[in-house]
């Protein structure tokens, strides 16, 4: 086991990061405490306000057109996108959880750049609300976590 090379991102993290949310407004009593969950996360090691750019968009659908947007420009370290999904009584949650979820993921994968799925799929706002709780059950401050350890992961690949 001694010869395997490991590479994994833990403490310290890359304060000088640039990094994108991009966070749906539609849903916004959980977003928001997504939102209060990732900021306070990326500040808590070390990424300052000067290095975040938030991008509001209408609903889940339109945060995989805003994430590319901001991935032609070429200047973040990592997106991370934030958004509520509840299930109706329609199909409608299947399309947009779908396809919101296959942008994102291609979006990743085609560019390289980590895109960070803090996008909420639930059954219902009590669920929600859940996972948008204390910090320990908060996925928005998870999200955050994950983009500052993606972000060294890649910088380790590829160096």
């Amino acid at each position: 086991m001694s010869d395997i090379n490991i590479i994994e991102q833990k403490e310290p993290y890359d304060a000088a990061a640039n990094i994108a949310v991009v966070r749906s407004q539609f849903n916004g009593f959980v977003v928001d405490k997504l939102f209060d969950g990732a900021i306070r996360t990326l500040n808590q090691y070390g990424i300052d306000e000067e290095s975040i750019t938030v991008v509001k968009v209408p609903g889940a659908f339109e945060i995989p057109v805003a994430v590319k947007t901001l991935l032609d420009k070429g200047q973040f370290d990592a997106v991370i996108t934030l958004g509520t999904i509840i299930r109706g009584e329609t199909p409608h949650f299947e399309y947009i959880a779908n396809e919101c979820a296959h942008g994102i993921s291609q979006l990743a994968i085609n560019t390289g750049v980590p895109v960070i799925f803090g996008v909420l799929t639930v059954d219902n706002v009590d669920q929600a609300l859940d996972r948008a709780g204390e910090e320990e059950s908060n996925k928005g401050s998870e999200a955050a976590l994950t983009a500052l350890e993606m972000i060294g992961v890649i910088k380790k690949i590829k160096s």
